[in-house]
């Protein structure tokens, strides 16, 4: 399983910024190994995000991605000690969810 995503919700105001760094080696399915052959493609497809279970966002991702994805979002109503909840899956069915309460 990848390494825990790092999220950073900060309240200002009546503004939440939301920064997401996910860690995934997102290969496009482009690259070649040393011995010329492809790499297999492996990117996250989908990623969620919900504040307090309700969806706030959701994004359908391709192999264009760079290697762990850094994501950056403002949403408003939220609330200091409200849980930010973001999952992915991947092109491999694999997932992560990470969560982080607003500060």
């Amino acid at each position: 399983m990848a390494d825990p995503m790092r999220i950073r919700a900060q309240l200002s105001g009546d503004k939440t910024t939301v920064r997401i760094l996910m860690q995934h080696e997102m290969e496009s399915g482009q690259r070649k190994n040393p011995s010329g052959g492809l790499i297999p493609a492996w990117y996250i497809e989908e990623v969620t995000v919900t504040l307090n279970g309700q969806p706030v966002l959701t994004a359908e991702w391709g192999p264009g991605m760079s290697k762990n994805p850094y994501l950056q979002f403002e949403l408003m109503g939220a609330s200091a000690g409200d849980i930010i909840r973001v999952s992915w899956k991947d092109s491999h069915g694999d997932s992560r969810s990470d969560e982080s309460a607003v500060a």
